[in-house]
């Protein structure tokens, strides 16, 4: 008996984790190309590009953060739900320190005859963006320490943050909402070079993922944490110090994402920046075939998936969907995609790909 060439790569790629994710992509970029008209038209304006394909990469980019560190959390078998107040938090810190005036700050008095200029700044750019990243690094490692040397459970002691996060941001400004107009800030979510700025922030964060787990064994470890703990203990891997790790670095994304979704309202609103985006987060994750028990996982299929849950969002809007339907859709979408990844599902398509006799 001799092996079908053609079946042999098919089912490879049956198996492969990023098939389901970009299935289910290829599927929505379907219906848009035959119910909305010049969906994939591409403009160019000042040598910029722009479209309903780029508006769909721009806009995902907070997931698809979030979705980067995510998976590493939930690779190890744990849940964060506090992504989204993490956001929230770096938000407010970089808000204020750009604009103390707000919290009952006095300036010198030869900074405040420049506090009404657009462009004002009180805090350097470099400090701006590095102190909100530093913060919600330590709210990750807050969450890991809770997790690996706490022994609460993940969604526990994400929880805590996710309630409490929220109030921390508005404590930071004084329960305002902070207006930004400093224009190399605003740049991190509105800029363009060719492609959305914030594009490129997600493309140096995921190589950052993608080094720390494929070219070193911290990625062997996380997937030898998420499959069974204890035996990862006793085979000398400090499962305590992974899942810290994970945590810490999933704040890290959190905190690259409050810094895009601020920059790009311009404003430090601490009820909605965030909101509802660890849902998302998880989801991405989940459509992108990593198992909630830990386990094996794929970066990029969590990125896809992320780019899957902003297809659906866009596609519904652009259709006519009201605003308030919106979420209903994406669960039904998220329901089919789910469903792809039954073992009924998955045993039609080995049969349908299973080597022939010769």
């Amino acid at each position: 008996m001799t092996r079908s060439k053609s079946s042999f790569t098919w089912r490879k790629i049956v198996e492969s984790k990023l098939f389901f994710p970009f299935l289910a992509l290829g599927l929505i970029l379907l219906v848009d190309l035959v119910f909305i008209p010049r969906f994939f038209t591409l403009t160019t304006q000042d040598g910029h590009l722009y479209g309903n394909l780029v508006d769909v990469l721009r806009n995902g980019a907070c997931v698809m953060l979030l979705g980067i560190g995510m998976t590493l959390v939930i690779a190890t078998g744990g849940v964060d739900l506090s992504v989204g107040a993490i956001m929230a938090i770096a938000a407010s810190v970089a808000a204020v320190m750009m604009n103390p005036v707000i919290i009952g700050l006095k300036l010198p008095p030869n900074l405040m005859k420049f506090i009404n200029d657009p462009n004002f700044t009180y805090a350097p750019l470099w400090q701006v963006i590095l102190v909100p990243l530093i913060v919600a690094t330590l709210c990750g490692l807050w969450n890991g320490f809770l997790v690996a040397y706490g022994r609460i459970q993940a969604m526990v002691a994400t929880l805590i943050l996710m309630i409490a996060g929220r109030g921390i941001a508005q404590l930071i400004t004084n329960g305002v909402r902070i207006q930004i107009f400093y224009e190399p800030y605003a740049f991190i979510g509105q800029g363009w070079i060719i492609l959305p700025f914030s594009l490129y922030i997600v493309a140096a964060v995921f190589a950052i993922a993608w080094i720390l787990t494929r070219k070193t064994a911290i990625g062997m470890f996380i997937e030898s944490v998420g499959i069974n703990f204890r035996s990862s203990f006793f085979s000398g891997i400090d499962e305590k110090k992974i899942k810290l790790l994970a945590y810490t670095f999933c704040g890290f994304c959190a905190g690259v994402a409050g810094l895009v979704a601020s920059s790009n309202i311009e404003t430090s609103d601490a009820n909605n920046i965030g909101l509802t985006f660890e849902l998302d987060a998880i989801l991405a994750v989940v459509i992108g075939g990593t198992l909630m028990a830990g386990g094996r996982f794929s970066l990029l299929a969590s990125v896809v998936g992320a780019l899957v849950m902003q297809a659906t969002s866009t596609s519904m809007l652009s259709i006519g969907v009201p605003a308030f339907a919106l979420q209903a859709i994406k669960g039904l979408v998220v329901a089919f995609v789910i469903l792809l990844y039954s073992d009924q599902v998955r045993g039609l398509l080995r049969r349908i790909t299973a080597p022939k006799e010769a």
